[in-house]
């Protein structure tokens, strides 16, 4: 089930992903028919860069460095251009929902390592919260508990106890409260709730 939800999550990112790529796609095609020199500096620049690259391979120093200015020079102008239109710098860039993983759930660390981001991270503990069913602790906690529902009448024969349900539920309500107080106990023992549906063990009146 884990696998499965994780699995679910990651197709998720993938399809956020691709869908924002596709949007910046279409704003840089759009961007570029009404300033046709913005699609000329980016072909200019993606040219220096894969003149950079073949500097690098060659070791070819006094080149690396004119083509790095180049590049430098055609950045400037482009954020110039940007500026005098109004446009933010970001404006052609993916719009990720998470700027740490770019909305693919793991952050590289290094060259052969990635691990997973917090933002997937919390995701997965949203989906076991809700799973819980502990997403209304706001209504249904001890505050709120009221132990009027019950009745106040002692019939054994009727409740199987000694004592009315009402006084019944609140010896169940302190030895949970008990129970919350010492969880981090280790030599406390748990609780065990059991009974046929309907009896309310989920505090959800």
């Amino acid at each position: 089930m884990a696998n499965e939800t994780l699995n679910a999550l990651l197709k998720e990112y993938e399809q956020k992903k691709v869908k924002e790529e596709i949007a910046a796609d279409e704003r840089k095609e759009e961007l570029y028919k009404k300033i046709p020199r913005l699609q000329k500096l980016e072909d200019e620049m993606h040219t220096y860069a894969l003149s950079t690259t073949k500097a690098i391979l060659n070791k070819q120093n006094t080149s690396l460095l004119s083509l790095s200015n180049k590049i430098d020079a055609l950045k400037k102008e482009k954020e110039e251009i940007l500026k005098r239109n109004n446009i933010s710098l970001d404006y052609l860039k993916p719009q990720y929902e998470c700027s740490l993983c770019k909305d693919t759930g793991y952050i590289q660390i290094g060259s052969y390592h990635s691990e997973m981001c917090s933002c997937l991270k919390q995701k997965l503990l949203d989906i076991s919260f809700n799973k819980s069913n502990m997403s209304n602790l706001d209504k249904e906690n001890f505050s709120t508990f009221n132990e009027l529902l019950f009745s106040n009448e002692v019939n054994p024969s009727k409740y199987r106890f000694d004592i009315s349900p009402r006084e019944n539920i609140k010896n169940i309500k302190e030895k949970a409260y008990e129970f919350v107080q010492n969880f981090d106990n280790p030599d406390y023992k748990n609780l065990l709730f059991s009974g046929n549906t309907g009896l309310r063990k989920n505090f959800s009146f």
